[in-house]
């Protein structure tokens, strides 16, 4: 099986899609083995123009997710103070405090929502959102240019602004029982040998699966 280490999964042909872990180096962002994105030449740009602001909250990434081009995760950070009358960053701008003594009591409070969470072979359609702190589940579908405001069972497809559920992917005891087996959690030479159960549709061949 292809190594999950290398940057460049298609090197004869492109570098616009990348093995995501490989590029990252803001510690607040966590992706598994095999997750992709296609950049369409800017692969590489994915942390700095993809993932606002991820400074202090945290984004994971599950294993074999499938992001497209312009799949975009807004983190906690990027975010403003709504519990005064304006939400205007003053702070940010230290030189606006001059001639204002009462600048030494003005509180900070800005809202924080916590850590992004995506699970496992998740698939995002082109230029797809995700907001502060959702939770995405294993083998859900984003559709392209939809903008998931809240938690996404797994197995589910949900679209649109914002994204809500269009349907189930598979029965609830199918579901279960994939969750059970955690295929990406193989070793991966089990993976390679059972690629046939994983992309199929016949649960009773990946219980089986040796």
């Amino acid at each position: 099986m292809l190594s999950p280490n290398i940057a460049y999964p298609l090197e004869k042909h492109t570098k616009d899609v990348v093995f995501l872990k490989n590029l990252i180096s803001n510690p607040n962002i966590l992706v598994g083995d095999y997750t992709y994105y296609d950049g369409r030449e800017s692969g590489e740009k994915f942390e700095k123009e993809n993932v606002v602001f991820a400074r202090t909250c945290k984004l994971f990434i599950g294993k074999f997710c499938q992001l497209a081009y312009g799949t975009k995760f807004l983190v906690s950070d990027a975010n403003h103070q709504m519990s005064g009358f304006s939400t205007f960053p003053f702070f940010i701008f230290g030189k606006m405090a001059e001639g204002c003594p009462e600048w030494a009591d003005y509180a900070i409070d800005l809202p924080s929502k916590g850590d992004t969470f995506v699970g496992n072979d998740v698939w995002f359609g082109h230029e797809s959102m995700v907001m502060p702190a959702v939770k995405i589940g294993d083998g859900a579908i984003i559709a392209a240019r939809s903008v998931v405001v809240k938690d996404v069972p797994p197995y589910t497809i949900v679209g649109g602004n914002p994204a809500k559920i269009i349907r189930q992917r598979f029965p609830d005891t199918t579901i279960e029982q994939l969750i059970k087996i955690a295929w990406w959690d193989w070793d991966y030479e089990k993976i390679t040998r059972n690629i046939p159960a994983i992309v199929g549709a016949d649960i009773q061949a990946l219980l089986e699966a040796k």
